[in-house]
Formats: C-alpha cells, sequence, structure tokens
C-alpha cells in the first residue's frame, strides 16, 4: 500500500506541478513586466555612453514603454468593468423578470380574496352582487339559492344566440382552386388594402393553414406580420379577431376568460366570443394571437395546442364552467364548449429582451413562417373580397394532398437529410413532423409551387430550427460540410432556405 501511495503522489504531482507552475510563470511573466528597478538598472548602465541625440531617443522610449503600459491597464479596467456590467444586467433583468411575476401572482391573489369578501358582504345583507336590493329580500332562501336567479352569466354569448336564432349555415358558389385563390387574396390585399405580399410568403401561408390549425408569422418589426393575418379576415369577408396577449397571461382563463363569482357573470373574453360565433356557421374565422409570446404560450394556450392534434374534432372540449345553468348558451353543454374546426389561431412573435422564446412543444405544433422583408408596392387587378366556406378549403387541401403527394424522390432526399442530421447533429423528427410535410408540399405544390421549394422552405423552418437549441460552438465545424452535403444532394444552391439559415447560424458564432 505504501508502495502505491508514493507512485500515486509523483504520478499526481506531475499535473498539479505543471498547474501550478502555469499560474507561477503568468505571475512571474506579469511581475517582470512591471519590475521597474529592471528598467532604471538597464539606463544606468547606458546612460554614460548616450550622445545628446540618443538621450532624445531614450526619452521617446521610456514615453513609448509608459503609453504601452497605459493601454494595457486601461483594457484591463474596461474589460473587468464590462464584465461587471454583463453580470448585473443579467441579475437585474432576471430579479425583474421575477418580481413581475410574483406582483402578478400577489395581484391575482388579492383580486380573488377581494371578490370573495365583497361576495360574503353581499350575501349577509341579503342582497344580490347585481344591485337589485329591494326586489332581492323579497324573496325566499331557497330562490336566493338558485342559480337561475342570478341571471345571465354569459351576455356575449346569449347574444349571440338571439341573433342566429333562425341562422342558417351558407352554402357558397365556390369553384377556384388554390393557385386561383392565392393569386385572389394577393390582387385583394394589394388593390383593397395597398399591402403586397410576394408568393414566397403567401404559398408557405396557405400551405401552413393546411397543416394545422395553428401557424406562428415570426420576423423583424414592421414587416407586416400581423397585416398579413389582418388581410386574410378582410378576404374572406369575417374580420379576424385580434387578442392581443399580455406579459401576464398565465393559463387559459387569460385567453377564454373566468366566472366571477363577485358578479355571478363569465368575464367573456374577445377570443371566446369568437369561437362561440364560429361555431353557427361554415365561414372562415381566425383569431389573431398578437405578440404571443409576451406570455409562455405552452402556459395560456396549452389546452388548444393538445387538444388541435386530436383527429376527432368531437374531442375538441374546453371546460369554462364546472356546471351548467338554465340560462346558458344553447351551445354551451355541461359547462363545456365545442371548439369549432372552421377556425384558424395565427400568431405573431417578435424576438427581443421584452419576450419569451417560443419552446420546440409549441414550434412542432405550429407552422412558422418567416416574415423578414418588405415587398415593394406593385399594380395588380382589381379583386374583390370572398365569402369562402371554411368546408370546401379543407376540401382543396385534401384534394391537393391526393393530387400531389410528396414524390418518392423527395421523400427519399428528406430520409437522407434526415439521416445526415441525426449522424451529425444527433437531432431527429418525428411522425407529427412528417404528417405535417406530406400535407405542407402538396398545397404548396398547388398554389402554383415547385416540390423542391416546399421541402427547402419544411425543412428549414421545422427541422433546421431545432439547431437553435444546440450550442453553436459545438456545431460550428459541422455547417460548412452540411451546405455542401445539401449542394451535393439537391444542386447548388437549391436549397436557398435551408442554407440561408446555415449561413446566418455561421454569423452568430
Amino acid at each position: 500500500m505504501n508502495t502505491f501511495l508514493r507512485f500515486f503522489y509523483e504520478f499526481i504531482s506531475v499535473f498539479f506541478d505543471g498547474f501550478f507552475g502555469a499560474f507561477k510563470g503568468l505571475f512571474k511573466g506579469i511581475g517582470e513586466m512591471f519590475d521597474f528597478s529592471e528598467y532604471a538598472k538597464i539606463i544606468d548602465s547606458y546612460k554614460g555612453n548616450f550622445s545628446g541625440g540618443e538621450k532624445i531617443l531614450v526619452g521617446v522610449a521610456v514615453l513609448f514603454l509608459v503609453i504601452v503600459v497605459l493601454i494595457i491597464v486601461f483594457l484591463i479596467i474596461l474589460l473587468i468593468k464590462k464584465i461587471f456590467r454583463s453580470v448585473s444586467n443579467n441579475m437585474s433583468k432576471e430579479e425583474l423578470l421575477n418580481e413581475i411575476g410574483n406582483l402578478n401572482d400577489k395581484v391575482q391573489k388579492l383580486m380573488k380574496e377581494k371578490d370573495e369578501i365583497m361576495a360574503m358582504k353581499v350575501s349577509q345583507l341579503g342582497l344580490n352582487p347585481n344591485g337589485e336590493g329591494e326586489e332581492e329580500e323579497a324573496k325566499s332562501d331557497a330562490e336566493e339559492e338558485d342559480p337561475a336567479q342570478q341571471g345571465i352569466r354569459f351576455p356575449r354569448l346569449c347574444a349571440i344566440d338571439e341573433a342566429r336564432k333562425n341562422y342558417k349555415i351558407k352554402k357558397y358558389d365556390n369553384n377556384f382552386t388554390l393557385n386561383e385563390l392565392i393569386d385572389d387574396f394577393r390582387c385583394f390585399s394589394a388593390s383593397q388594402l395597398h399591402l403586397y405580399y410576394d408568393f414566397t410568403i403567401l404559398r408557405p401561408f396557405l400551405a401552413g393553414l393546411a397543416c394545422g390549425k395553428l401557424i406562428i408569422l415570426q420576423g423583424i418589426s414592421g414587416t407586416g406580420k400581423t397585416s398579413l393575418a389582418y388581410a386574410w379576415g378582410k378576404f374572406v369577408k369575417m374580420d379576424s379577431c385580434v387578442s392581443s396577449v399580455e406579459p401576464s397571461w398565465r393559463d387559459k382563463s387569460d385567453f377564454l376568460g373566468y366566472f366571477n363569482e363577485f358578479t355571478k357573470k363569465f368575464n367573456e373574453t374577445k377570443a371566446l366570443t369568437e369561437i362561440y360565433n364560429a361555431s353557427f356557421d361554415d365561414d372562415v374565422h381566425t383569431i389573431i394571437l398578437d405578440e404571443m409570446n409576451l406570455a409562455r404560450v405552452e402556459y395560456y394556450f396549452a389546452d388548444l395546442l393538445s387538444m388541435l392534434e386530436m383527429p376527432d374534432r368531437s374531442e375538441w372540449i374546453v371546460d369554462l364552467v364546472p356546471s351548467s345553468w338554465p340560462n346558458d348558451p344553447e351551445k354551451l353543454v355541461n359547462g363545456k364548449i365545442q371548439i369549432p374546426g372552421n377556425l384558424w389561431y395565427i400568431g405573431t412573435i417578435n424576438n427581443d429582451d421584452s419576450t419569451f422564446m417560443v419552446t420546440d412543444k409549441v414550434y412542432d405544433r405550429a407552422m412558422p413562417i418567416d416574415i423578414n422583408t418588405k415587398v415593394d408596392a406593385f399594380k395588380c387587378r382589381e379583386q374583390e373580397a370572398v365569402e369562402i366556406n371554411a368546408s370546401f378549403l379543407e376540401s382543396l387541401f385534401r384534394e391537393a394532398e391526393e393530387k400531389y403527394p410528396l414524390s418518392e424522390k423527395g421523400l427519399s432526399q428528406v430520409t437522407d437529410i434526415d439521416n445526415y442530421v441525426i449522424e451529425h447533429f444527433r437531432i431527429a423528427f418525428g411522425n407529427r413532423i412528417m404528417k405535417q410535410l406530406n400535407t405542407f408540399v402538396p398545397v404548396y405544390v398547388a398554389c402554383g409551387g415547385k416540390e423542391i421549394e416546399a421541402i427547402d422552405y419544411f425543412v428549414a423552418k421545422k427541422i433546421l430550427r431545432k439547431f437553435d437549441q444546440l450550442s453553436v460552438a459545438l456545431i460550428r465545424d459541422e455547417i460548412n460540410p452540411f451546405i455542401s452535403f445539401l449542394n451535393k444532394k439537391f444542386g447548388k444552391d437549391v436549397m436557398k432556405e435551408c442554407i440561408a439559415y446555415l449561413e446566418t447560424l455561421k454569423k452568430s458564432i
């Protein structure tokens, strides 16, 4: 055992001697740099041999050395300040976000406590929260406990019931193709709204609507993300409902509303009203989640995010209240509302310090569309808005899947990309993304695009986007070989969207 201990000591000593020697050498070198006595000795040994002109040069040399030392000290001070400032800013931002979250929680608790206290006071006086004191005093205790006597708790939804009491679903004379539809939309936006969009944006937009009920418009501010969703609502003669996301949103009640125990009424949001209104017809409805990442999407939209993936639309049901009242809206069954299939959700996001990062869970279930450029104004024929049945639009999507399915060559190319990404980046995509691909590509082609363009766009936005989760420093040596692989597999610069993304990734290193 003693032999091993001596061996272990000598073995480990080699590493630690070198480790401490490195620091010792560093500090020794710094000490020698600032050993002014050595400089003085050298000057003393030569000062008797200097001529008049050389003495001036000696002064210049000393001045030069002093300046170099001062610059080094100045740069070190700047570096230290920058490090402390960066650490301080990060700590301040984190503390501020935590403080905002804590304050929001306290406000919600206080509001709930206030409602409970007021409800207790009102009940002690024998009044109802609506202020009908004299009438309520005459009522029996049994009547006061009857929810039906509390009035209508969904006034907006009940108003829709009344307005659509005799409504019959309209069947429009739709006979256009997807290619014609996208051209009509482009010309309508230009001629009626003076909003200009290129086919490179509109084709992915319509193909995204085919992939699922949630698409995300992302990009720099001012490029027309919200206006695109707004223009779509105007084009289909069904104005989009704008639901502006707030930083305090934490669950579905912020998006859909909540029941107020004090007023005995449900706080109906614009989104809930639009959902209920859409359930009466077969028109194309849209809810815009404006700046959707000001709050965490997976918090307030979690229920719908999972539910909209269910193939059976009869299961698209959301709980609003725990029980039913006799005066509840017609389509509210046992406190639950059916989410209609003719409603799409379009979120807009800006990526800056005031927003949350959209998680992979959300991106996997949505179709992201990048809008980073503005299109110059162009002349176009006059085009009026059109009325479209959502069922007809979805039939066009299904027809496109049958007529323009992903080719064997295209599927093979996507498989090759998948294998390459797995081998070199340790990232894979599952059945959900393949299902979306098999819808996105055919609809994109039906809108007048090419299959390879659709594959390029989809791979860049849905698959390569996952690189954002990786450390760029660890994959930087793999980026150029991947670009070479894409050029060799598909042809030089054919995969424009993918290569553009990878080039942007290189610049961030």
